[in-house]
């Protein structure tokens, strides 16, 4: 039975070892959608401030935030639509 690393040890000999690393850059590859709920998140830090900056007394942070999330997955669901419309074949 293969013993997992201690990641969490003070000395640093038994740090982070390279080959997991590696295998951590496989797995990213294969799975784009976290690495496009990522960048949907940080696309949001920029469009809500802005959504704030509009209507500061109307809305609370909370409710921009919001609301810049539902603009950012309205504009993807309309990208993959056209695309859908236009490539059908791939779908």
């Amino acid at each position: 039975m293969k013993k997992s690393p201690n990641y969490f040890a003070r000395d640093t000999d038994s740090g982070f070892p390279l080959e997991d690393l590696g295998s951590l850059g496989q797995l990213v590859i294969k799975r784009k959608y976290p690495v496009y709920l990522f960048l949907a998140l940080c696309l949001n830090l920029v469009a809500a401030p802005a959504v704030f900056a509009a209507n500061a007394d109307s809305f609370t942070r909370f409710q921009a935030y919001a609301l810049g999330l539902l603009g950012i997955a309205t504009v993807s669901f309309s990208i993959y639509l056209f695309a859908v419309m236009f490539q059908p074949e791939k779908f």
